[in-house]
């Protein structure tokens, strides 16, 4: 199996909505470092709309409340990648226009290209980007695992039934030093 990291939507507005101050990048980072020390890729997502939000429809309720708030806009400062978990040059970068990573991107194409077929999943929101990621993926027939300490919610409970209860269906739910030190 060839297996990629995902990182996803760790973009400098939602760190700056969405962290809790429980250690959350350095987790994230503890991973990151660990996939390339290991030659697994890193591959990261981000969420960028266009201008004007042409890909937005009235009836998609999440992207219309973005919508109307004017965030995610392609080159604006707060869709780049967090700094402190900034890609390397020639890791891969997949801009996406909904929820999941698959959605509105090149991600199955890149993955494939590269053989991939199993992927290690690691974003914020859990119960958005990493649960319709995840629900793809699994569609897809990828080998699916959650570094649930390298997943963030604005909702502490929905993160955790979502990591202890729906995830385990479909993926190994780990935290990072169990995934590090496997």
């Amino acid at each position: 199996m060839s297996t990629a990291l995902l990182v996803m939507d760790v973009q400098r507005a939602v760190v700056d909505i969405a962290d809790d101050g429980s250690g959350y990048l350095p987790r994230l980072r503890r991973a990151i470092d660990g996939a390339r020390a290991a030659g697994i890729p890193v591959i990261y997502v981000v969420i960028a709309l266009r201008p004007g939000f042409p890909e937005v429809g009235p009836r998609n309720r999440a992207l219309s409340a973005v919508a109307r708030a004017g965030l995610h806009v392609e080159g604006d400062p707060g869709t780049e990648i967090h700094p402190d978990v900034a890609p390397l040059p020639g890791e891969v970068v997949v801009t996406k226009r909904r929820a999941s990573a698959f959605s509105g991107s090149d991600l199955d194409v890149v993955l494939r290209a590269r053989g991939i077929d199993s992927l290690v999943l690691t974003g914020i929101a859990t119960s958005a980007v990493v649960l319709h990621t995840l629900c793809q993926a699994n569609d897809l027939d990828f080998g699916l695992t959650v570094l649930a300490d390298a997943c963030l919610d604005l909702d502490a409970e929905i993160h955790c039934f979502l990591t202890e209860k729906l995830f385990p269906q479909w993926a190994d739910v780990v935290t990072v030093d169990e995934w590090v030190n496997s």
